[in-house]
């Protein structure tokens, strides 16, 4: 389960990100977060995952103060989290497949366990027949679904996206959604930052508007 108690988020000079939040999120839940930009979607998401630390409150995650983790702690706390960010940070020069196996190689997998698991997420994706591939080579859509498998091949219990269908076709957009919702079927904890949260039918909908949930 996700809590914030009351968290706000300021960046310097004085940019209120995020004020007062008051949120739970029960384990197993798609949630799509909408609104217009700017109004805390990313920085909601970055807070979770512990890339960003709030200026005022508690954030819990699985019970654990995630604003008070130190910096040596973090990346534990990440093994069970698959993060699909804006920026894809996608190495152009290597593989699908070593683009896909780097988190499990830092992570210290075994060599003989990891390519089964580099293939299964690949493949979950469609990208199994394109993993000798660069990523230069695929399509924005395939991009995006290979930043998606290196998010899910630690087989994570909650997934974050922030605008994961932002620049697609409308086609492409359904697909990568549908891709989602196919990890939360089978008990993945889901939260999903969205300019279309029609793309989400099945998804509890959460607004934000100049960083404060609306009601």
């Amino acid at each position: 389960m996700i809590r914030f108690e009351r968290v706000g988020k300021r960046y310097p000079p004085d940019i209120n990100a995020l004020t007062d939040i008051q949120l739970e999120v029960e384990d197993g839940e798609l949630i799509a977060i909408d609104g217009h930009s700017g109004a805390g979607k990313s920085t909601l998401l970055k807070l979770i995952a512990a890339i960003e630390k709030p200026t005022s409150g508690v954030i819990l995650v699985g019970g654990q103060n995630v604003s008070a983790l130190g910096r040596k702690a973090i990346p534990f706390f990440r093994r069970n989290l698959g993060l699909v960010l804006q920026n894809q940070n996608l190495l152009f020069d290597r593989s699908v497949f070593d683009n896909v196996l780097l988190p499990l190689s830092i992570a210290g997998f075994a060599p003989k366990e990891a390519p089964a698991r580099v293939r299964a997420a690949l493949d979950k994706v469609g990208l199994l027949a394109r993993e000798k591939a660069l990523p230069i080579a695929l399509s924005g859509g395939e991009q995006q679904r290979l930043a998606i498998a290196r998010a899910v091949v630690s087989r994570p219990n909650l997934i974050l996206a922030d605008e994961p269908t932002a620049h697609l076709d409308a086609a492409t957009a359904t697909d990568v959604a549908r891709i989602f919702m196919e990890f939360n079927r089978v008990g993945v904890t889901v939260l999903v930052a969205t300019y279309d949260r029609n793309l989400f039918p099945a998804a509890r909908r959460i607004s934000l508007s100049h960083g404060a949930l609306v009601t």
